[in-house]
């Protein structure tokens, strides 16, 4: 999932965009309202997570700003008014959902993703909540991962590696695919963390099993697939 924080707040923005990452989401931030229009507008983001106070541009017209340029990506409300007619008036100008702080993260998190979910299927894009390779499974929702039966424990980095990996099966990934999309690097940060998150990943799916997953792909990156095993 990939979240857009518009939020004017440095520590619950600092906060917010750790929570997100350890949870294995990438988030965005704008500090006020006019950045936060720009991006929301140019990016391909699952969820707009919007301040109601703002500077610049409150939450509210940036929202209705959004919905008359056709701009549909689900949109969450924070905010410390939470009367019902604050509610009322943030829905109305185009928020999906309302907030009211303060909040605890694990259910600002699980209205964020049931709102990417809703805006997947409402738009045809909406990405399956599990995925299979051979014997391996992964479940997006719950964050457990299974190979022939048997739990694997993973790290939230170790697991949204493995998703990406999965949900290109059969398709080399290239490293600065896996900056981009698990790290959220947009350069090369000249270190081997790919590389040690890869044999990591490999010891735990591989342990106890012949057959490998995971393969390097030499000057190309990597790929994950399950091959037919060999004939005697």
């Amino acid at each position: 999932m990939r979240l857009l924080i518009i939020e004017d707040d440095r520590e619950a923005v600092a906060y917010l965009v750790k929570a997100f990452r350890e949870a294995g989401h990438v988030a965005d931030h704008a500090a006020d309202g006019l950045d936060g229009y720009a991006l929301a507008r140019e990016g391909a983001y699952d969820v707009l997570i919007v301040d109601r106070m703002l500077p610049k541009l409150d939450g509210l017209s940036l929202i209705r700003s959004l919905r008359e340029q056709a701009v549909a990506t689900p949109v969450l409300i924070l905010s410390a008014l939470g009367q019902v007619d604050d509610r009322v008036k943030g829905l109305r100008a185009g928020g999906d959902d309302y907030l009211p702080k303060p909040y605890a993260f694990s259910e600002l998190l699980a209205r964020a993703e049931v709102l990417a979910r809703r805006g997947g299927i409402a738009s045809g894009t909406a990405e399956p909540t599990a995925y299979r390779v051979g014997e391996l499974e992964l479940d997006r929702l719950s964050h457990r991962v299974h190979r022939a039966g048997r739990e694997v424990a993973l790290q939230p980095r170790e697991f949204r590696l493995l998703e990406y990996l999965m949900r290109h099966a059969g398709q080399v990934v290239t490293r600065t695919m896996l900056l981009e999309h698990v790290w959220d690097y947009h350069f090369d940060p000249q270190t081997n963390v790919i590389d040690v998150h890869v044999s990591r990943l490999r010891a735990k799916l591989d342990k106890g099993f012949p057959q490998a997953l995971i393969h390097t792909v030499r000057g190309a990156g990597y790929m994950i697939r399950a091959d037919e095993p060999r004939a005697p």
